[in-house]
């Protein structure tokens, strides 16, 4: 791949214009772009008309740009991630016909919480998770449990990259290494008031046959909400479905085994 005069790559700056667009800014200015990007202004008017050209990219009447619809086809169409979905939603259906609030299938990507799926119900309770959209690991329910069913070496990289885990887990409420350990004996995490106030995020792994997540299943509900064994039984129970639908079979550790701890 032919690289430019500043030594990176088309593909290089072909995925920074790509990565400059989020939940916040959809659309985009050529110059907005250049100043998100690094990308020299000439450039990138040549950039953008290409990928326009190509379907990467659209362009709105007013001139701005935004991710095009070619780009989710082609995603779409061969997505690991879709498979997973697909695999889960019924499930999540099923989930969330039970607790009329937020449901949501998340994967631990790159250190942070990528959410698959989410659905709500009228009247949910305040939720920043969206989809394709990502969270902090460490401040969620669906990272604290994807982490604890991971490998120690990977934990142990998180929290070599992210010193703030540190803070987070004071002494004073057990540090992040023994609340993995928790989560992990408990077969679940719940955090109450972590990004909104009022809220509790509750989460079991989609684990393989090896017991290491592949994925998150979460539910976001009032604090205080009854019957929260029950949710967490439900939780359990879909979990395991989806494994077995994406072809995992989880390791023989039965709902029971973790709700009478």
């Amino acid at each position: 791949m032919a690289n430019s005069p500043s030594g990176d790559s088309i593909l290089d700056r072909v995925v920074r214009i790509l990565e400059s667009f989020d939940d916040t800014q959809p659309a985009l200015t050529v110059s907005s772009l250049s100043r998100r990007s690094g990308i020299p202004q000439a450039t990138m008017y040549r950039l953008v008309g290409e990928m326009v050209q190509h379907g990467i990219l659209a362009r709105e009447p007013d001139g701005r740009v935004r991710l095009g619809l070619r780009l989710w086809e082609l995603v779409a169409r061969s997505s690991p991630a879709k498979d997973l979905r697909e695999a889960a939603l019924p499930f999540l259906q099923d989930v969330q016909s039970v607790v009329h609030q937020h449901t949501q299938l998340s994967v631990l990507r790159d250190g942070e919480v990528l959410v698959l799926e989410r659905l709500s119900s009228s009247g949910s309770v305040i939720n920043q998770a969206s989809v394709a959209g990502r969270l902090s690991a460490h401040d969620t329910s669906m990272g604290m449990v994807m982490l604890a069913f991971s490998p120690a070496e990977v934990q142990e990289e998180y929290q070599r990259l992210h010193t703030d885990v540190d803070i987070r887990f004071s002494a004073a409420a057990g540090d992040f290494r023994r609340a993995l350990a928790e989560i992990r004996r408990r077969g679940f995490a719940s955090y109450d008031g972590v990004l909104d106030d009022g809220t509790t995020g509750i989460s079991v792994p989609v684990v393989d046959r090896a017991g290491q997540a592949v994925a998150a299943l979460g539910v976001v509900v009032p604090t205080g909400v009854a019957q929260r064994q029950a949710i967490i039984a439900v939780l359990m129970a879909a979990a395991r479905g989806i494994a077995r639908a994406a072809g995992e079979e989880p390791p023989g550790r039965t709902t029971s085994d973790f709700l009478v701890q």
